[in-house]
């Protein structure tokens, strides 16, 4: 068996050698080869480098490949050797079933050119089917009645293969009744018929086993086997007979399935149960039987499965027909396919390009395509067309295949993007379309200049701008895109001046903004020409530029220059004459001025701004002309002194002034006798009205505020005013006596921290009287005793005799600021503990206590110690002079209108004066008086 397999392998590899064939054929532009099938995967089958006539790594460098429409690939490229070899199993009869040629076509691409080669690969049968019966076992039935001659069909047997490897002959085994006939039809195919050599006996032999043997002519020979059982039947001596030969049908691929297609008949001489004919499809491998129904009993041969032009042109139906004995006969039926067009065309793309530069010279290859149609004939024609008005085109090349190819040079600016339709149309009727799309993007170069909006542009800058200052903005468009479209801005070497121009103006390169590098005076320079160069990132890059115009505004910046009069460069002054008898316009002297700006603001206006003589000169409001304005009268003054304004129409206005000097006299030595006594006017009055000014302001700003502070204090003390009004009601009630004793002076002075929570809407009051501090009251610190008032209802003196066993110490740090020291009620301000009166009412009442009390000490009718201890003010103001009412005094008090002083201990302590006394009341009156 290992010989026979040796044997085998060696022929298939000198059947190769011997069946590759010449590659080219003169003028087709083909390559041919040809292999045997089943040979192994990789196999060498030509070599493609060689049939090109290119060297192995060049055909790899340019870019070749196998291209084919949709099949499963049979064959690849060796990259290193340029050789075609096998790449998977080949089968013929899987390819080409039966036919004679089997042929396989490819194309070639080499990427480089984008050219197509056509390859054709003959696929040679070898030996690998064997012949092969529909049955393995078949059962005849042969009358006895039956003459030596007669003749019974047998089944046909099927090879695969084609040639030397198909069926070539029929065996019998050697049998004394029966011999083979092969009769050979004119389809070419070879149908065994068993022939009766001898009469039959049933009750001889009544069952005959025969063994039918089929065999090719192939190395090795392959052969299949039927086991025919002759039985033996009574009185059935005919077969029988179809009314054709061959059947013969002709059917579209879009017939609907159950429609009948074809009725065969077959007819019986003989009678009763022996005529009665079934009809049977011969079962075979193919797939016929799959597609076919047919009836047993009428012969209709019906569709059970669509039909495909495409795989299966036509289709053989072998068609059996058995009377009731068993005797049959056959004949065959073949459906021709018409072809419908139910196949629309179909795109394969080879090769693409998604972007091509906008500079690309006509007839440039977008893509190479190739366009199939399954179908055939007429349906297959196909036209490929593209959308009008584009700048493209279709090319045809071999096989079906097109270059899409541009007819004109591109411009990305006008059009950017191109979705290119190609429509693929077939001759059919109705006809099919397919349409592909092709998206091409055009890319950029660098062909277009920065454009600016403007041919030229003009601006204005106010002179004495601020250095930095943005002028002026310019703005150019690239239509390029990207890179190439980024523009940067720049100025062209220029100089003013004598200086270079980059130092009087910059631009920023990114925006295009134009900034001053300096302050622009309109007196130097009225106008400035310069160019802006705009300039892409392109390579190589585009530029242009624009002019610019720059106009520079003139500004009230320069003061009216007089030039006459002029001052004496000697510092005299310089002396206009008037005579006596002037009349009324007569014209004494003429004030020129002019102004370095232009326009408005050189327009000057003059005017008389002071003169010693109201209403005795005027002077022309434009002509500056200083005329008299009424007859000189004999009491003016000889010398007449003139302020006159000079004042120009900017915004703000700005001015000069010139002082003149009239001399009035009847004749000339009258003037020069006169002129010692001239003298240059005085440069401070000029400033007197300023000052009068800001003095007014002044005070006014002083008044305001004052007024303001004044409306605060009296505001604060209306709210205290309500809040201790409340608390009043709680102690109306109380005796005076209960607070104030004999010694009333004492315990009034007598100084007490004292913290006092009173509410409105509570019936609980409570004060705290602390230890007293005795360091600045005015009388002795052993009167004093630290007393619950609330607890003990007497009077604050009636213990004056007795002696405080222990005392505070002094408080140094003890002191009152400025504005709670006493004074008018009108000066009176409370601190925020609580310790000084807040009321305006409670101050001006206590000191009305005070001057009562001074007066009848000064009058002997009163002493400061009796009136058994009210101070002599019990009868003046009764039970309502309570607690709340007793301020805390702690500095020096003076009593107006009377001559007694309370003197502060600590005062005299620290040496200092005391407050009191005729000097400090002298000094009061005198500031009250201012």
């Amino acid at each position: 068996m290992a010989a026979l397999q040796k044997s085998l392998h060696c022929r298939r590899l000198v059947l190769l050698c011997l069946l590759v064939a010449d590659l080219w054929e003169a003028g087709a532009g083909q390559i041919r080869y040809s292999v045997p099938e089943e040979i192994d995967k990789g196999s060498f089958v030509g070599s493609i480098a060689k049939d090109l006539g290119w060297e192995p790594l060049a055909l790899a460098q340019r870019g070749v490949r196998i291209v084919s429409r949709g099949r499963a690939q049979l064959f690849a490229l060796n990259p290193r050797s340029g050789s075609l070899v096998t790449a998977d199993r080949i089968d013929r009869e899987e390819l080409c079933a039966q036919s004679a040629r089997c042929l396989v076509n490819f194309n070639i691409l080499l990427e480089d050119k984008m050219t197509v080669y056509s390859v054709e690969v003959e696929i040679t049968d070898i030996n690998d089917n064997a012949p092969r019966f529909g049955v393995e076992e078949l059962e005849l039935k042969v009358s006895e009645t039956n003459t030596p001659g007669f003749r019974i069909p047998l089944k046909s047997a099927h090879d695969a293969d084609v040639g030397e490897n198909s069926l070539q002959k029929y065996q019998l085994n050697s049998n004394e009744h029966f011999s083979l006939d092969v009769r050979s039809g004119a389809d070419g195919n070879m149908y065994p018929e068993l022939v009766l050599e001898r009469a039959l006996d049933r009750e001889e032999e009544a069952v005959h086993q025969l063994l039918l043997v089929a065999s090719d002519r192939g190395d090795p020979v392959r052969s299949g086997t039927c086991s025919i059982r002759v039985k033996v039947l009574d009185a059935n001596d005919n077969a029988p007979v179809f009314t054709q030969p061959e059947y013969r049908v002709s059917v579209p691929e879009d017939t609907p399935f159950g429609t009948r297609i074809l009725t065969v008949t077959a007819t019986d001489p003989d009678e009763g149960y022996n005529a009665q004919v079934t009809y049977f499809l011969e079962k075979n491998p193919r797939e016929t039987s799959k597609i076919f129904e047919l009836k047993s009993t009428s012969g209709d041969i019906t569709l059970i499965k669509s039909l495909d032009y495409e795989d299966a042109k036509f289709h053989e139906i072998d068609i059996e027909a058995q009377d009731g004995p068993g005797l049959l006969t056959k004949t065959k039926a073949i459906v021709t396919v018409l072809d419908v067009n139910d196949n629309a065309p179909e795109f394969y793309m080879t090769s693409v390009t998604s972007s091509i530069p906008e500079d690309s010279p006509p007839g440039t290859i977008i893509a190479l395509f190739n366009v199939h149609d399954r179908d055939s004939g007429q349906n297959a024609f196909i036209t490929c067309s593209l959308p009008e008005k584009l700048p493209f085109k279709l090319e045809r090349s071999v096989d079906n295949y097109h270059r899409l190819i541009t007819t004109r040079a591109l411009d990305r600016e006008q059009i950017s993007f191109y979705n290119i339709t190609l429509t693929a149309k077939d001759g059919g009727n109705p006809s099919l379309s397919t349409d592909a799309h092709v998206l091409l993007q055009v890319a950029d170069i660098n062909d277009n200049s920065p454009v600016f909006s403007s041919k030229s542009y003009s601006a204005y800058i106010p002179e004495n701008n601020p250095r930095g200052a943005s002028i002026f903005s310019v703005l150019a468009n690239d239509l390029d895109s990207d890179g190439n479209a980024h523009v940067t801005y720049s100025l062209a070497e220029d100089t003013l001046q004598g200086e270079p121009l980059s130092s009087y103006i910059s631009i920023n390169s990114d925006t295009g903004v134009l900034y001053a590098l300096r302050s622009f005076d309109y007196e130097q320079f009225q106008a400035l020409q310069l160019w802006v160069i705009a300039q892409d990132s392109g390579n190589p890059p585009l530029s242009s530029n624009v002019s610019l115009s720059l106009s520079v505004l003139d500004q009230n910046d320069n003061v009216p220059e007089i030039l006459y009069p002029t001052v004496p460069m000697d510092g005299s002054t310089g002396v206009e004459l008037a005579p006596r008898s002037a009349e009324p316009g007569y014209l004494v002297t003429k004030v020129v001025a002019v102004d370095k700006d232009s326009g408005q603001n050189a327009w000057l206006s003059y005017r008389l701004l002071k003169a010693s003589e109201p209403g005795l000169f005027s002077v022309g409001l434009h002509t500056g002309e200083v005329r008299t304005a009424r007859a000189l009268l004999d009491r003016d003054a000889l010398k007449q002194s003139l302020v006159v304004s000079v004042q120009d129409h900017g915004q703000p206005p700005l001015s000069a002034t010139v002082t003149l000097t009239v001399a009035i006299a009847d004749s000339i030595p009258d003037v020069l006798a006169d002129l010692s006594s001239i003298s240059p006017p005085d440069a401070d009055d000029s400033d007197l009205t300023l000052y009068l000014v800001v003095a007014v302001a002044a005070v006014s700003c002083v008044f305001l505020a004052f007024v303001i502070v004044l409306l605060v204090l009296r505001l604060r003390r209306w709210h205290s005013l309500r809040l201790l009004q409340a608390a009043g009601d709680r102690l109306a009630g109380v005796p005076t006596s209960h607070f104030m004793g004999v010694d009333g002076v004492r315990a009034f002075l007598q100084t007490y921290s004292h913290e006092v929570s009173l509410t409105a809407d509570s019936r609980k009051s409570h004060l705290i009287f602390p230890q007293p501090n005795y360091a600045d009251t005015l009388i002795s610190q052993e009167s004093c005793e630290k007393k619950d008032f609330l607890s003990e209802p007497q009077s604050l003196l009636d213990n004056k005799g007795e002696k405080t066993p222990q005392q505070a110490p002094p408080n140094t740090d003890w002191r009152f600021s400025q504005a709670q020291r006493p004074g008018t009620s009108g000066s009176q301000n409370g601190d925020e503990t609580g310790t000084w009166p807040n009321n305006q009412f409670d101050t001006e009442m206590l000191q009305a206590m005070i001057l009562a009390s001074a007066s009848e000490a000064a009058d002997g009718s009163s002493t400061l110690g009796g009136g058994a201890g009210t101070m002599g003010l019990s009868a003046r103001y009764g039970p309502q002079f309570t607690l709340q009412h007793v301020p805390d005094y702690r500095q020096n008090v003076y009593i107006p209108g009377s001559n007694a002083t309370l003197t502060n201990a600590a005062g005299k302590r620290d040496g200092k004066a005391p407050a009191g006394g005729n000097g400090n009341k002298k000094k009061s009156g005198k500031k009250e008086k201012k």
